[in-house]
């Protein structure tokens, strides 16, 4: 199946791009991570779609080919906000409130959403995230993505060691045409990350408040009554195992997944058994 672009508007008036992979079922959002593109979500939108549902993967604001925005609000509040006017649009076209598949800045960009915006969504799942995270592990998911934010990298197979540096368990790809995806080629001739660097350095990054703003999500869980299931990746360095638990004890109607031999990049590290997992969530709720 071959995807056909689309493209959203954000809060801001920001353009939002996307593909659509049409199995012509319920319409399904894919939300990447921060410092992702929309084609991380490639093989898991195929299947997806190969299951009778619509996938749509979007570029969150500022990341892939999505625009980058002048006031530099990279906060949680605006990724919320970016959403909540995607969901409304998503319904509009297909005529159905969408789930979504949030993998971390995607997962709680949703939870925003649904909470402040809402009730806006059919589902959700959760990728590898909790409104409570692991302090350490966020500051080295930061410090990764701040590590040559401005240098860039020489060539392609340079990227690909400091991501092997970084992921040393995971077993490297034989071609670099997924990770030529993940950066751009500016006039200098090297390669950086395709994604704003005010997304971390501007006055509203995405530190902006983010204390208060899980905080805020937290204490607005019992609210959350529609589906969710959180796919957490046992290895996770972001979500301990209690964080999970507090989660389903104060959101009414989740439910919760181990993926064993995961870590916090679950559809990446075990995408078979991720897609598993999702389907039969996704499935359940087509059915219902």
């Amino acid at each position: 199946m071959t995807p056909k672009p689309i493209e959203f508007t954000g809060a801001e008036g920001n353009r939002l791009a996307a593909d659509l992979w049409d199995g012509r079922g319920h319409p399904v959002l894919l939300l990447h991570g921060g410092g992702q593109t929309r084609r991380a979500w490639d093989m898991t939108a195929r299947r997806v779609a190969d299951a009778g549902m619509r996938a749509v993967t979007v570029d969150l604001r500022g990341h892939g080919e999505s625009e980058w925005v002048g006031s530099g609000d990279y906060s949680f509040a605006a990724y919320g906000a970016d959403v909540a006017a995607l969901v409304r649009q998503t319904a509009e076209r297909f005529h159905a409130a969408p789930s979504v598949v949030g993998a971390s800045l995607g997962g709680l960009s949703a939870l925003v959403a649904e909470l402040d915006h809402g009730p806006l969504l059919d589902s959700l799942i959760l990728v590898d995230i909790t409104p409570r995270m692991d302090v350490g592990g966020v500051d080295r998911i930061q410090g990764f993505m701040g590590a040559r934010m401005e240098e860039g990298f020489a060539s392609l197979e340079e990227a690909a060691e400091a991501i092997a540096g970084y992921l040393p368990n995971r077993k490297r790809p034989r071609s670099l045409d997924g990770l030529r995806k993940n950066l751009r080629l500016d006039a200098d001739g090297r390669y950086r990350w395709h994604w704003d660097p005010a997304f971390m350095k501007s006055e509203r990054n995405i530190n902006f408040r983010s204390r208060e703003t899980m905080e805020h999500v937290l204490a607005e869980l019992p609210r959350l009554h529609l589906p969710v299931l959180l796919v957490r990746g046992m290895q996770s360095e972001l979500v301990h195992e209690d964080y999970v638990r507090e989660f389903v004890d104060r959101a009414p109607s989740a439910s919760y997944v181990d993926v064993g031999g995961a870590g916090h990049m679950v559809a990446g590290d075990r995408n078979d058994v991720f897609c598993e997992a999702i389907l039969d969530f996704l499935t359940d709720r087509k059915a219902a």
